[in-house]
């Protein structure tokens, strides 16, 4: 008899972690691979994360802690909300979490049943969606380009085929860099306000921007969820560490689930991070490599082929139209790996209706790196 196999498990693949699989067997046949492809520091945690670690191997017996974070951290990313926005916070509603991903998994449950619908930017960021799909809930679309700097509007939620529940949105965001002024956020948080939608705010990508500073939806709404991380800003990827702050109306509810589905968050990873908000010399070093990085490839990829390009406002993305070059992006980058050990992420894993013919660079990496990657695809394209 065959078993039953779960219909909530038949999500799309998280395409870029079948690129870095790809880029890891380049690597063992060739030796050779520009990464491109994943959004993540190549830098280690800063130091101060490093020997508070140490210093809590040392002393604790790294257990269980209360489901919603140590006090310490929830403390410290309190003061953070205070320091960097002017925004008060209390510790009570700060929910740390096993990497944003747990507070996107806790959001969604917490906040939607089976069969809502939740507006989100195409392109995105995939795991909203492929999240959304597992836990019943609909992701709706909205085919964002670069007329609204491929952010979503009142006008492009008001084109909707009917109402929706809630709306995801990210500033920087993943892929394309853009961001909200604190203009736009207060008027989509307006407007979900008036329409009795719930705002999702995506803030893993604040601390890294070139010039326009991120405004956090915090701002402008106390019913705004707020999702943020240690591993883009932080450089702690594998720490596996985020934050979120939740409405009043949510926190039980958010806790609940925290409680059931995580136990806790990572012990080690939380007495670590409360150091990391006073490492910002070391961190915004980090930033400024990027930037240099963002300069060069912005400059370097027109000459390319790479002719459109998002704006890249902030995080470590280019996201590049390339309709003039081919019509299958999972083709073009297997190709360009293939070819010039180039690695890159095609725009189909954030946007399965129209990626087909964009592509992702991330600049996370060493500068001399973006600078080979951009020659090798120069000569490639001729």
């Amino acid at each position: 008899m065959t078993l039953k196999v779960a219909r909530r498990g038949s999500i799309p693949p998280f395409i870029v972690m079948d690129v870095m699989s790809a880029a890891a067997e380049r690597r063992r046949t060739h030796g050779d691979v520009l990464h491109l492809e994943v959004g993540q520091p190549s830098t280690p945690a800063p130091s101060k994360v490093i020997e508070a670690a140490k210093a809590a191997l040392d002393r604790d017996k790294i257990g269980y802690t209360v489901a919603l974070g140590i006090p310490e951290l929830r403390e410290r990313i309190a003061r953070h909300y205070r320091e960097e926005y002017g925004v008060s916070v209390p510790a009570e509603r700060i929910v740390v979490t096993t990497g944003s991903s747990g507070g996107f998994m806790l959001s969604f449950l917490a906040a939607f049943d089976v069969g809502d619908r939740v507006a989100l930017a195409a392109p995105g960021y995939p795991a909203y969606r492929n999240i959304l799909k597992a836990v019943g809930v609909e992701a709706v679309e909205l085919p964002a380009g670069p007329e609204t700097r491929f952010q979503p509007t009142p006008a492009l939620l008001d084109s909707l085929p009917g109402p929706v529940d809630g709306l995801i949105v990210a500033s920087p965001a993943n892929p394309t860099g853009t961001m909200l002024s604190a203009a736009e956020m207060a008027d989509l948080a307006a407007y979900c306000q008036q329409k009795g939608i719930r705002l999702i705010s995506d803030e893993i990508y604040h601390g890294i921007d070139y010039g326009m500073r991120a405004t956090t939806a915090l701002a402008s709404s106390e019913e705004a969820v707020v999702i943020n991380s240690f591993s883009k800003y932080y450089s702690m990827t594998g720490w596996r560490l985020g934050w979120m702050v939740v409405p009043e109306d949510l926190l039980r509810a958010v806790e609940c689930l925290a409680q059931n589905l995580f136990i806790s968050p990572p012990t080690l990873s939380q007495y670590a991070a409360v150091a990391a908000f006073d490492c910002r010399d070391e961190l915004d070093r980090n930033v400024a490599r990027y930037a240099a990085n963002r300069e060069l490839l912005l400059n370097d990829l027109p000459r390319a082929g790479f002719t459109r390009l998002a704006p890249a406002d902030g995080a470590f993305y280019i996201y590049a139209e390339i309709a003039h070059l081919t019509n299958d992006s999972e083709a073009f980058c297997r190709r360009m790996l293939a070819e010039t050990g180039v690695a890159a992420t095609p725009g189909t894993d954030f946007d399965p209706l129209r990626g087909h013919t964009a592509v992702r660079f991330s600049f996370a990496g060493a500068t001399d790196d973006m600078a080979e990657a951009a020659e090798r695809l120069r000569r490639w394209l001729g």
